[in-house]
């Protein structure tokens, strides 16, 4: 991915592309093209924001898995057969690659230099802000810290999951 950084200070660049661009199905920044190419006119600034916003998505998501896989969340120590970002980079790294590929999801939705409006740049960082925050995916990883040895119904479990997983997975179909 051309715009994750591999220039920055201290290793933090490394740390970056090793957590992105290794791996994955790619999932939501599919949905999110599949949904460009389906609902949305063709204009160049359109495919340039769809592009973007699937880069950011991807970074969100990859974001969380860093946080995911730390010690104090579930501690796992590989991922897609490799060792975790944590693991590779120490605890620090990682938190730091984390904290930077979340705020460069943002910055690839607000480009200076650019024929998308204002107003969509704005729209998009609020579907992705919203759905990677309380009201999605840290909402739904707290409900899972906190259900540890518990039990969960399925009601719990269903809106766990939703926020967790769904709510990223819907960012990437939302239509501006």
């Amino acid at each position: 991915m051309q715009w994750v950084p591999l220039d920055a200070p201290a290793q933090l660049g490394q740390s970056m592309r090793y957590a992105v661009l290794d791996g994955g199905k790619r999932l939501r920044p599919l949905l999110v093209m599949a949904t460009f190419d389906s609902v949305l006119s063709k204009d160049p600034w359109r495919e340039q924001a769809a592009l973007r916003a699937a880069c950011a998505v991807e970074l969100i998501h990859a974001y969380s898995l860093v946080h995911d896989d730390m010690p104090c969340m579930d501690n796992d120590v590989l991922r897609r057969g490799k060792p975790t970002v944590h693991v590779q980079f120490g605890e620090a790294g990682a938190l730091l690659a984390g904290d930077a590929l979340q705020a460069l999801a943002f910055e690839l939705l607000t480009p200076i230099q650019s024929s998308i409006p204002g107003q969509l740049q704005a729209q998009l960082c609020r579907v992705l802000s919203r759905a990677a925050g309380h009201a999605g995916m840290a909402g739904g990883q707290a409900i899972d810290l906190a259900s540890v040895g518990q039990s969960l119904n399925a009601e719990q479990l269903q809106e766990m999951h939703r926020l967790k997983t769904g709510a990223l997975l819907l960012s990437s179909v939302h239509k501006p």
